[in-house]
């Protein structure tokens, strides 16, 4: 079993050039680090390039939540439901520091698409299909009852409601772990390095890899390729994806500004919207509407933020949170799969199914999903590769075996560890981090969390020019870099 000091240096660029690799898996997102794990665990010899950071992309910009999805129950999608429900059970196992149990109220009122009966009955299966033995018990509320657990809730036409339980998670330090553990198997990563071209070969693919800070290409050779990016999907070469992309955005408060115990549901018609405990912070969302701009700079608008501050608003007068209250924000693109109807109706119903596919030998595209399914997503791509390369290869153990030894998970959890040189240290020497939006977005959520993240910045770009060499001028651009990726 071979280990690799973190950072992206020039020897391990030719590192990958020089190996011989059963699979190259191309996006660093918690799909692609499930299958690096999966597949470093079964024997096979892995590598793993991403274009930028590990999990960049939608995999640091979800609700940060394992769920089944209980409102895909009432659009009918039991199975998906089942699925899901299962993995979920299945992280709070591997990873409980990753995967806290949450409780969730979801109020209903007179003259909605949401009954309480209804709802009583769909939570009771809900538990059902997480094997009996969900994270919690659910359970029927009156209307007084529902008013005490929400004193400030909008009381006009209240019902009720239920409560359920589904997982806190943060999804970036998941598919962080999720490398750790796969590094620790054997397998090979490398960020901010991006496929710029493959071509098929007698033995398999011959991939060009550029380095995106030196300019410098590499071939690397796999006898097949995983093309796991998420949004950017569609647009690899020999991809036969076709995706559906929309747009989430996620506002942070301050705790005391608007306090929450325990998570709500906000029904807006058929939409639903979350508020989210999250330590001494909330957070509020998710938008889903089609979106076809960049995927770099996934924008948070103002009417984004007007809409999120109104549905809470409604449900809970006395908030009148304004946009001056938002201390963070995010915005994420969700990858999904495209019906191919020229008319597909809204986002919200858009099958959040995955699709794993080899349109050709040895090139595998897998898309869709939930960040909850990410392990099975990988597991069923593993079992393709496995399959296209004739060899017979050990069953999946990713389900059985802990993601992280305690230990290793110190600087690691649903909530930011503290502002400290030891956890940036950490981030830097274990964890791959070059950059310090890396560290201060990716690595620690500081940004969201840290009412000055500003001042948290500075010292942290202080404690990186001290480990990684960088001189003042470098210290200066990193903070503008830092600026510009959260502005």
């Amino acid at each position: 079993m071979m280990s690799q000091e973190s950072g992206s240096s020039a020897s391990d660029l030719d590192r990958l050039a020089e190996g011989q690799w059963d699979v190259l898996i191309v996006g660093g997102g918690i799909v692609g680090s499930g299958v690096a794990r999966d597949a470093a665990m079964r024997g096979l010899r892995v590598a793993l390039v991403d274009r930028h950071d590990f999990a960049f992309g939608t995999s640091s910009r979800s609700s940060r939540l394992l769920h089944g999805g209980l409102r895909y129950l009432a659009q009918g999608r039991v199975g998906l439901v089942h699925e899901a429900s299962v993995e979920k059970l299945t992280l709070h196992r591997i990873a409980p520091h990753l995967a806290a149990p949450l409780p969730f109220l979801f109020p209903t009122y007179r003259g909605t698409p949401w009954i309480r009966w209804q709802l009583s009955i769909g939570v009771k299966i809900y538990d059902l299909l997480c094997g009996r033995r969900n994270l919690g018990p659910s359970s029927t509320l009156s209307a007084s009852r529902m008013a005490e657990k929400l004193p400030d809730i909008n009381r006009r036409r209240l019902t009720g409601g239920v409560r359920y339980y589904d997982g806190l998670t943060s999804d970036s330090r998941l598919a962080l772990d999720t490398l750790r553990s796969a590094v620790r198997q054997g397998a090979w990563i490398r960020n901010y390095t991006s496929l710029v071209g493959a071509d098929p070969s007698s033995s398999g693919w011959i991939c060009r890899v550029r380095d995106e800070q030196s300019q410098r290409q590499v071939e690397v050779r796999a006898r097949a390729v995983v093309n796991s990016t998420g949004c950017w999907a569609d647009q690899m070469p020999h991809s036969r994806v076709r995706l559906r992309l929309t747009k989430g955005i996620h506002l942070v408060v301050d705790q005391q500004r608007f306090p929450a115990n325990e998570a709500v549901v906000m029904a807006e018609g058929k939409r639903i919207l979350f508020v989210i405990p999250w330590g001494q912070r909330v957070i509020l969302g998710t938008t889903d509407t089609d979106y076809d701009g960049s995927l770099e700079d996934v924008p948070t608008d103002e009417e984004d933020i007007a809409y999120v501050l109104g549905v809470t608003n409604e449900m809970f007068p006395p908030a009148k949170l304004q946009p001056s209250d938002v201390i963070a924000h995010w915005a994420g693109v969700r990858p999904l799969i495209a019906s191919g109807r020229e008319k597909e109706g809204s986002p919200s119903n858009t099958s959040r199914n995955h699709q794993i596919r080899m349109p050709e030998p040895g090139w595998i595209d897998v898309a869709g999903g939930k960040l909850t399914t990410y392990r099975l997503m990988a597991e069923q791509t593993v079992d393709l590769v496995g399959r296209h390369l004739k060899t017979k290869l050990p069953a999946c153990r990713t389900g059985k075996e802990p993601l992280l030894e305690p230990a290793a998970a110190a600087f690691s959890g649903v909530l930011p560890s503290p502002v400290t040189r030891e956890a940036v240290e950490h981030y830097c020497k274990q964890e791959w981090a070059v950059h310090l939006d890396d560290v201060m977005v990716r690595r620690s959520s500081w940004h969201y969390y840290d009412k000055d993240a500003a001042s948290v910045a500075e010292q942290a770009a202080t404690w990186m020019k001290d480990l990684l060499g960088w001189d003042d001028a470098t210290r200066q651009a990193e903070l503008e870099r830092y600026r510009h990726a959260t502005r």
